[in-house]
């Protein structure tokens, strides 16, 4: 099995763990796959700003977004990103 590619931004920047990224795009199959209650939050995301907080087994960075639902308690995603969907800051 061969290790997984370095991950790059969409102007082929390398990305590594701590990294700051922009989020240029998210795919909308993708945005879909949310609850219609969360779709919002995670295409809020396009044009923000994140810390890469992990590399998954298949090389991609990973950042989280947060928020507090209606009740006041805390919810996460933590979404790996492609190439084209991040710009390295």
């Amino acid at each position: 099995m061969s290790a997984p590619q370095a991950a790059v931004d969409c102007k082929n920047q390398p990305v590594v763990l701590g990294d700051i990224v922009r989020v240029v795009n998210l795919d909308k199959r993708f945005i879909k796959s949310f609850p219609a209650d969360e779709r919002i939050l995670i295409e809020s995301m396009i044009g923000q700003f994140f810390k890469v907080i992990a590399i998954d087994e298949e090389g991609a960075p990973c950042v989280v977004r947060e928020w507090h639902d209606e009740r006041g308690i805390m919810q996460t995603h933590v979404i790996a990103l492609d190439a084209e969907d991040m710009e390295k800051i």
